[in-house]
């Protein structure tokens, strides 16, 4: 006989529920934040659609910590919530920063400053791929540059959803920030590259091959 407790949904955690309504959250929050960027540029600023966006990231930046919290004092933690909590964070983060740099908002991001933190996220990305397929096995411990770069990225995001009160030229504070935010991102790529290599080395994928045909 058929149990609902064996399907998925039957199965899956308070937490891991969650995790998936944060991911659920982010097209909201990038249709929330497109709106209110065209009615700026028709001129018509629809000051409701900002504060809907800042609600929504808000809502799914604080269910990161809701989850975590409920899968480690109620045993709910699970190899699917592992594996999605991290995917459902860099996406939210790297979509408030993607499009508050390619919308209209009266102070949003450099386009540069997307462009490098995609660039670091994907060369990341690409190597822990590389070191799977070449040695099977990735030991990536988290840098403290790292969560130095999250923390300051995402206030570059927070403080631009919350600044109601800038128009055109961005605030000396926030371009120091986002100057930090880029140092910390380089710094960060860096350190995870050299760790790359470093375990290459160890495994000796760096060293010539002894037997090798010469010709």
């Amino acid at each position: 006989m058929y149990n609902s407790r064996n399907s998925v949904g039957g199965n899956m955690t308070l937490a891991n529920k969650i995790t998936i309504t944060r991911i659920l959250l982010i097209p909201v929050f990038v249709l929330f934040a497109a709106y209110y960027s065209k009615s700026i540029t028709e001129g018509v600023e629809n000051i409701d659609l900002r504060i809907c966006a800042l609600v929504v990231f808000a809502v799914a930046s604080l269910s990161d910590a809701l989850d975590g919290y409920i899968a480690r004092n109620f045993n709910q933690s699970t190899r699917l919530g592992r594996a999605l909590d991290p995917v459902a964070d860099k996406l939210l983060l790297l979509c408030g920063v993607v499009v508050l740099s390619v919308t209209n908002w009266h102070t949003g991001l450099p386009i540069w400053f997307a462009v490098l933190v995609i660039a670091r996220d994907v060369l990341i990305i690409l190597g822990v791929l590389y070191l799977h397929h070449t040695i099977g096995e990735v030991k990536m411990r988290p840098l403290v540059s790292s969560k130095i770069c999250t923390f300051l990225q995402l206030s570059c995001v927070c403080w631009v959803l919350l600044d109601f009160w800038s128009r055109d030229t961005l605030p000396l504070p926030l371009e120091i920030l986002i100057g930090l935010a880029a140092i910390f991102t380089v710094i960060s790529g860096y350190l995870y590259a050299k760790e790359a290599i470093s375990q290459l080395r160890e495994s000796g994928h760096t060293s010539p091959d002894n037997h090798a045909t010469k010709l």
